[in-house]
């Protein structure tokens, strides 16, 4: 039986948070560091949280996510708020600096109005200009086309088993129907796990900010933080509470 802690321990070991290896991790690392009050939407297993604290930060750290499981792997450590909890039932008060929401976390909220009550929750948990950090992937990339099993991930577990993890997409559109299968070296199906991902665009997003009144200080095409163009396969945001 493949459970789904022991998911939650594989999330970990294909995604290793590392600020000095990934140039994703290491931009919000920046951002987290300059920030006394966090709060991470989506935060899944607890990664960034858990390095800033190893990397020093004082402050109030908070992660939300409604996998129950992931937070138990988050709670490894206890000097960070963990909260089970989807973000359009959030109700904090203008109680932080910074609202993340990283590895595409952003890309699970998939109606209008999951949508936009997520961002109205995240927009009123934030302090008068307040900042709330993001990415999506732009669409024009087509991420699905490489969710194959030709591009599995190969990875020896703490139980000392070898698995295999691949995707692929079974129904895209503006929503991508997505299929990840866990097997072992032996090609012996262990875990089959369905999600959706959203896919908007630059205009689209846009909109959804507004109508939550959030002001769109910054977006990047790239982690290097050059523009979006007409190639970028990623739409970085950092909105500000108007």
């Amino acid at each position: 039986m493949f459970s789904d802690a022991d998911a939650a321990a594989l999330y970990d070991l294909l995604n290793p948070w590392d600020g000095t290896r990934y140039a994703s991790d290491a931009f919000y690392d920046d951002l987290v560091m300059s920030s006394d009050a966090v709060l991470d939407v989506g935060c899944g297993t607890g990664g960034m949280l858990h390095r800033a604290r190893e990397a020093g930060h004082r402050g109030r750290l908070v992660g939300l996510d409604p996998d129950l499981a992931a937070l138990d792997r988050a709670r490894r450590r206890t000097d960070v708020e963990w909260v089970a909890g989807v973000a359009a039932e959030a109700r904090w008060d203008r109680e932080f600096a910074l609202a993340t929401m990283v590895s595409h976390a952003f890309q699970c909220l998939i109606g209008d109005d999951e949508l936009l009550a997520s961002l109205i929750a995240i927009r009123a948990a934030l302090r008068e200009n307040g900042r709330f950090a993001f990415e999506t992937r732009h669409p024009q990339a087509r991420a699905w086309d490489d969710w194959n099993p030709l591009n599995a991930a190969e990875v020896v577990d703490a139980h000392g088993r070898t698995l295999r993890v691949w995707h692929h997409a079974e129904q895209v559109g503006d929503v991508v129907h997505l299929v990840e299968t866990t097997s072992g070296s032996d090609g012996e199906v262990l875990r089959v796990d369905r999600s959706r991902l959203r896919f908007l665009d630059v205009p689209a997003l846009g909109a959804f900010l507004a109508e939550a009144g959030f002001v769109i200080e910054a977006q990047y095409g790239d982690w290097q933080r050059g523009p979006v163009t007409g190639t970028s396969g990623e739409i970085v945001t950092i909105a500000r509470r108007g």
